[in-house]
């Protein structure tokens, strides 16, 4: 026989002969009883609802305009459901940003503008002159230096770097704030205003991520999701596509670039919200061009002309890969010189010392003499010095050739290009010379203390560079390049383009900027060659020095994972036990308070092992710092003090009770000495240091007579009938935790606390009220350098316990991770074996000693109940 089950809400249960059995799935059933709870809670939100929506709609309709009060309503309740929606506030996001970086480019060409206007006013005194144009960007800059000192120093440099760090998890304190917003923003457009070789784009990516930052604070309003950490991290990775989208009007580029420069691994279901809040950010960004009747229509940043029919020939290949290589070389050297100026200044004590003192002596002393240098009378007549950063990109990118043979006289283009024009010298003199000042000042320029970033000087330098090339072209090739019968001249500025995309992508070690690029000039024409230089570029700049980004990292000793270099193959044959710290500071499960102390005393980790016993080292999980010192705050704290005294006094209490009771027994009254035996219960049980508390009632209580039993016992009818109202008409102590903290007065003396204090510490630590890490992350001593890495990098791990059949032998962090993959593994803390050292120790580790041991731990494990992630079996199999 076989019984279904009738109840509608339950799951449909069948009894058959043996077992019985269920007749709906698990799943189904889950799924269904999940709907019908939710529409039951939704009906009652909906009733209930509705019943606030009937009292305040009958407000409404008593008045005139009844409709349009409800209508309003209505709309209001929808927009507050709706506006917490990502799509709202990417578009907010864009918006913002769009406007920041409009006004930013509005007040640095009106900056930009005071500055020639000064200049050329001034050309019939050169004294003045020089004067004019070197005090205005010495006091931008120091006001930039000091103000950001003041306000915001987080604000200083790029942001890139700090972003990648961010993004990988690291809180980095006050550097998403509002002031560090209004710092950033007021000091990058002083220093990009002063005229100084200093970029906007990395800035920009810190700006937006500040801007994304608030935004989620104040979206936090309408929807709890934007308090959620990984959903802001979510939000920070488009913010950064959206200070390049903007900066550039470059959303495609934007994305991309801002994945490489700030991701190892990129979640693709953000990939949309970078593009969309890109996309909408660059066309607010010229859509305002337009209107401020800037641009005619939404064109590119800086437009070119070039060739559509036969942009280049396949013989100019070669001369675009010889740009490719050489700014691979260009960028490594410009990183590793960028790195040298900060490490000399840093080992000059004496001046490192005083700078700090003067801290804006540094940057007024650095455009003092970039300033002096680029003096267009002066030396800057050699390297167009005039020219602002937009200009010099404009001429650079123009398509027709500056001279025929490199004669000055035979100068083809009149206009802004003029500035490269020298009557004593020709156009490669004037563009070597731009190349290497340019070089060694712009990476001079990005150590002063200001927001600034390094993208906007290498790809100028790097346009210099490709145009160089160009014209060289075009002078051995006067004709150009004959191919059908047709003849097609040498376009220079397309080599232009070419060196700039090869020579900011060897700095940054990125592949995007050939997009950015293509989005900048408005063609396309030149993919190949672009593509080509780009990535031998980063081939060989990869292979000489970090990107510029990595660099900083090291230089402010940021908290990041370098990348694996490729081309060191003996780095993928090292292992965890090669590189892992053997000497761990433990927590044991049995250990005292005294023990947690001492070892908070001797170590700064943040999160420390927990572990059966010394002689078993079995990793039972981890423990953060913050809770064992609430362990111990908890044990020595003033309300267990009190709970002590408490304790004592009643324990004292109870001993005078009882003596009380046997003087009553002995004492014959003619009153009840069942009353009489009450109150002396009543009375023992309080403390005598409760008379000051009994003061009030003395002068109700003056009329109660004394009895002999008051004699005897040695108590006033004061005490005793203060003692019985105070039973009838207070609540007992014990309802009330707090009242005894009151009444007990904490008059221990040092020596008596120290005293205490030994004896709590001597006490075995409670860890039932701590939170535990059960599952820390872990590693065995095999895993190699490679995989860590990648975990590491992945899930962003600070820390990995290594550990053989649950037995912790080690512990890994970033910072013996980063040693090991630098190649500098010293043999402090890190024990740095050969490579294929765990290979050739491997016969010795299968002993029988060993597999003895194995077993051992194998059975304490058991008696554990911990959970077994391998079996004996497979661990011979590795030893093997």
């Amino acid at each position: 026989m076989a019984g279904v089950e009738t109840n509608p809400g339950a799951l449909h249960y069948e009894q058959t002969l043996m077992y019985g059995r269920y007749t709906q799935d698990l799943g189904v059933f889950a799924k269904e009883e999940a709907a019908r709870l939710r529409q039951e809670k939704d009906h009652t939100r909906i009733f209930s609802r509705d019943h606030v929506k009937r009292a305040e709609l009958i407000e409404y309709d008593r008045s005139r305009c009844s409709k349009c009060r409800i209508c309003s309503m209505r709309c209001q309740t929808f927009l507050i459901s709706k506006v917490g929606e990502d799509w709202i506030f990417l578009i907010l996001l864009g918006l913002l940003m769009a406007l920041v970086s409009w006004a930013m480019d509005f007040a640095i060409a009106m900056c930009l503008q005071a500055q020639k206007w000064m200049y050329s006013g001034l050309e019939h005194n050169v004294s003045l002159q020089y004067l004019a144009w070197v005090t205005y960007p010495v006091v931008l800059i120091t006001f930039s230096a000091g103000f950001v000192q003041i306000i915001a120093p987080q604000a200083v440099g790029s942001g890139i770097p700090e972003m990648k760090t961010i993004l990988r998890g690291v809180v980095l304190k006050e550097y998403l704030t509002l002031k560090t917003f209004v710092a950033k923003v007021i000091g990058l457009t002083c220093a990009l205003g002063s005229g100084m070789p200093l970029g906007k784009e990395g800035p920009f990516v810190h700006i937006a991520s500040m801007c994304a930052a608030l935004l989620s604070k104040f979206m936090s309003l309408f929807g709890g999701i934007y308090e959620n950490e990984s959903r802001n991290i979510e939000m920070l990775a488009a913010a950064c596509a959206v200070g390049v989208g903007c900066c550039f009007a470059a959303p495609i580029g934007g994305v991309l670039f801002s994945i490489e420069v700030t991701s190892t691994f990129f979640a693709v279901r953000n990939y949309w919200r970078g593009f969309f809040a890109a996309t909408f950010s660059a066309f607010i960004f010229r859509v305002l061009a337009v209107w401020n009747k800037d641009e005619e229509t939404i064109t590119a940043l800086f437009k070119t002309r070039f060739r559509l029919d036969f942009p280049f020939d396949l013989q100019e290949l070669p001369a675009f890969a010889v740009i490719g290589i050489a700014s691979g070389f260009g960028g490594a050297l410009f990183v590793y010189f960028h790195r040298k100026i900060v490490a000399i200044m840093r080992k000059q004590k004496t001046i490192n010392k005083f700078l700090m003192k003067k801290r804006l002596l540094y940057p007024a002393l650095v455009t003092l003499i970039i300033a002096t240098l680029s003096f267009p009378p002066g030396f800057g007549q050699f390297m167009a010095g005039e020219l602002t950063q937009k200009e010099t990109l404009v001429t650079l990118f123009d398509n027709r050739t500056w001279a025929k043979q490199g004669i000055a006289e035979e100068f083809d283009y009149i206009g802004i290009s003029e500035a490269w024009k020298h009557p004593r010298a020709n156009v490669f003199v004037t563009l070597v010379i731009f190349i290497l000042m340019k070089f060694w000042m712009s990476a001079l320029a990005t150590t002063i203390p200001v927001p600034c970033g390094a993208f906007m000087p290498v790809f100028v330098i790097g346009a210099a560079f490709g145009r160089l090339v160009g014209e060289s072209m075009a002078a051995w090739f006067p004709d150009g390049i004959h191919a059908d019968g047709s003849i097609y001249r040498i376009v220079p500025g397309g080599y232009a383009v070419v060196g700039a995309a090869a020579l900011a992508g060897a700095v940054t070690h990125t592949i995007s900027t050939s997009v950015i690029v293509f989005e900048l000039t408005g063609q396309i024409s030149h993919i190949l060659p672009v593509m080509i230089a780009v990535i031998l570029a980063n081939a060989v700049s990869q292979s000489l020095q970090p990107s510029v980004y990595d660099s900083i990292i090291r230089i402010k000793k940021l908290p990041y994972l370098p990348e694996l270099g490729w081309g060191h193959l003996e780095k993928y044959n090292i292992r965890v036990e090669d590189i892992m710290v053997r000497d761990i500071h433990f927590v044991i499960v049995n250990c005292k308070y005294r023990d947690l102390q001492d070892l908070l005393h001797c170590t700064k980790l943040k999160h420390l092992p927990l572990v059966e016993s010394a002689d078993s080292m079995i990793l039972l999980g981890s423990i953060e710092r913050s809770q064992l010192q609430t362990l111990i705050d908890n044990q020595l704290s003033r309300r267990r003090r009190m709970d002590y005294l408490k304790e004592k006094a009643q324990t004292e209490k109870k001993m005078d009770a009882d003596s009380h009771r046997i003087i009553d027994e002995g004492i014959k009254d003619v009153h009840d000495p069942g009353v009489r035996f009450e109150v002396g219960t009543e009375e023992s049980s309080f403390s005598p240091t409760r008379n000051g508390s009994q003061k009030p009632l003395k002068p109700a209580l003056k009329r109660v007579p004394s009895s002999s039993h008051d004699i005897a016992s040695g108590t006033g009818p004061l005490d005793q009938t203060g003692i019985a109202l105070k039973s009838l008409f207070c609540v007992n102590p014990t309802d009330e935790p707090g009242e005894d903290q009151y009444e007990i007065e904490d008059d221990m003396t040092a020596s008596e606390i120290a005293e205490w204090e030994d004896k709590q510490f001597e006490e075995q630590v409670d860890f039932n009220n701590c939170k535990i890490d059960p599952a820390p992350f872990q590693l065995v001593e095999w895993t190699s350098l490679h995989k860590t890495h990648t975990m590491f990098s992945l899930l962003g791990l600070n820390h990995a316990y290594v550990t053989s059949i649950g037995k912790l032998i080690g512990v890994v962090a970033l910072k013996e991770l980063r040693k090991a993959i630098e190649g500098s593994v010293t043999s402090k803390g890190v024990k740095m074996r050969p490579p294929l050292a765990s290979f050739r120790e491997s016969g010795n580790s299968s002993s029988e000693s060993d597999t003895t041991e194995i077993h051992k731990l194998w059975d304490r494990r058991e008696s554990l109940t911990l959970p077994r992630e391998s079996s004996p079996s497979d661990t011979d199999d590795k030893s093997h």
